[in-house]
């Protein structure tokens, strides 16, 4: 979580529970990308607690492996994985075809943040009671569309109903995260979407009418 060692555990440790649950859940082998959905965010979250931890204790050589870490999933891992996790659990069809966008969309953006992880290291510092990630690149307007496109629209894409709430909720805390913290808009959203991801387990539940694919 954004705003103490403690929660961050606290939250890596509830998802690392659900992603085991969820990926047993799984039924077949294509399904297994979208299930480990939460089990990676949870990874995200602990990788944030141990972020936390390197300011309290003056660990700058941590505190840069492991800010790294943390901007790996979020500028690279998630623009490229979660369009193919979409695009895996999604029968043959028109959106399907759509979706091979969203991936090419993801790559390009995972690759183009990937050079400026690379090139320009990302800092991590804390700043009320938030992580603040510094991680400068250019054409943020661009860049930014593109990664919402994989991250976000590309759930909502889907035929799945509930695969479909998660991309709505998940876009609706992009519009919270950004216009009240935005200085602190990397941390913040990885959290709010880490605590959805938990909805990727209604997935797996036994079909309900209100969870069938369907194209409405």
């Amino acid at each position: 979580m954004c705003f103490s060692a403690t929660a961050s555990f606290t939250a890596g440790a509830l998802l690392l529970g659900l992603g085991t649950l969820t990926l047993k859940s799984a039924r077949h082998s294509h399904e297994l990308p979208f299930a480990a959905i939460p089990l990676l965010f949870a990874i995200q979250q602990l990788s944030e607690g141990v972020i936390w931890l390197t300011f309290r204790y003056e660990a700058p050589l941590l505190n840069g492996v492991m800010t790294h870490v943390y901007s790996f999933f979020s500028h690279v891992l998630w623009p490229v994985y979660v369009p193919v996790a979409v695009l895996l659990i999604e029968p043959p069809g028109p959106r399907r075809r759509a979706l091979l966008a969203f991936v090419a969309a993801g790559v390009a953006v995972g690759v183009y943040l990937l050079y400026f992880l690379i090139a320009y290291p990302v800092v991590s510092r804390p700043t009320g009671q938030h992580v603040e990630y510094v991680s400068p690149h250019f054409f943020a307007a661009a860049a930014m569309t593109l990664y919402l496109m994989a991250t976000s629209v590309s759930f909502v894409l889907s035929t799945h109903r509930a695969v479909r709430l998660f991309g709505v909720l998940v876009l609706l805390s992009f519009g919270a995260a950004y216009y009240f913290y935005a200085i602190w808009f990397i941390s913040v959203w990885c959290f709010f979407a880490a605590l959805l991801s938990a909805l990727v387990y209604l997935h797996f539940l036994p079909r309900s009418p209100l969870l069938k694919a369907g194209s409405a």
